[in-house]
């Protein structure tokens, strides 16, 4: 059970937009699926360890209000710095966004790293899912079951959003820049709307 609850919430927490599954978007509508596998793998491997550390650490974490204040301040940095990247790898291309463009595992890796709010998620699953006594992590590979559901959730919806946008961009047949712009600028949206939560927390 704990394989598929996390399998579960995974694909779940996935669906929010993130730097992660735009980024798979991005790769989908830029017709690089192969990119996308690879991204989706580095990014499973990151929620893994995430998914760990958010288990392990729970209460430190939870407890250490400087941590959990700066979670929105980081994802803002991290949005706003993806989002400047991708419109400028549309509207102009250099060495570093066609590096960063054609990368498919580096790029996934280090999305995974960048995002820290993937860790008070699986927090609160996790407590969730403990005090309702559906999952027990009391062994190894209960655990690691646990964790091995999150990192295939996390796989899954990556890939599947990818060839969807791969599919729109093949029915529309409109290989526009505008359309391979609206990821880029939802993450800067959403970049905004971090800032907004680290500077007013009582912000709706």
């Amino acid at each position: 059970m704990n394989f598929f609850f996390s399998f579960f919430f995974s694909i779940a927490g996935s669906l929010t937009p993130g730097t992660i599954n735009l980024s798979a978007v991005q790769l989908g509508l830029d017709k690089k699926v192969i990119l996308a596998w690879r991204l989706a793998l580095a990014a499973a491997c990151m929620e893994y360890i995430y998914a760990w550390l958010a288990v392990k650490f729970e209460g430190y974490i939870t407890s250490n209000p400087l941590i959990v204040k700066n979670f929105h301040l980081i994802a803002a940095v991290v949005m706003l710095t993806l989002g400047i990247l991708t419109l400028r790898a549309i509207s102009r291309q250099t060495s570093f966004t066609n590096q960063f463009n054609n990368s498919g595992f580096l790029r996934g890796f280090i999305l995974g790293i960048l995002n820290p709010l993937s860790m008070p998620f699986w927090i609160g699953v996790t407590a969730y899912l403990k005090s309702m006594h559906w999952i027990d992590l009391s062994t190894n590979f209960q655990l690691h079951s646990y964790l091995a559901g999150v990192s295939l959730g996390v796989f899954t919806l990556l890939v599947s959003v990818a060839y969807l946008a791969n599919k729109v961009m093949a029915v529309l047949k409109a290989n526009t820049a505008l359309l391979r712009k609206i990821p880029g600028y939802l993450m800067l949206a959403l970049g905004i709307f971090a800032l907004i939560k680290y500077f007013y927390p009582l912000a709706p």
